[in-house]
């Protein structure tokens, strides 16, 4: 299992490139609609994965406790 620090260094990786593809999802939308579209599918994806983390750490954080 990973340690509290690699899942915390993995959500903020994973914030980061969410912030990204939401940023050139919206830049492209009006050239690339289909582009943007997968864009905005895979910031969905990485969401979803950056909940599940979040969730993780909270509950290894909790058992530090």
């Amino acid at each position: 299992m990973p340690s509290l620090a690699q899942m915390t260094g993995s959500l903020h990786i994973h914030n980061f490139y969410i912030g990204k593809l939401k940023t050139n999802q919206e830049r492209l939308f009006e050239t690339d609609p289909e582009l943007a579209m997968l864009l905005d599918n895979v910031a969905a994806v990485l969401s979803e994965h950056a909940m599940a983390l979040a969730e993780d750490i909270a509950d290894m954080e909790g058992d530090d406790t």
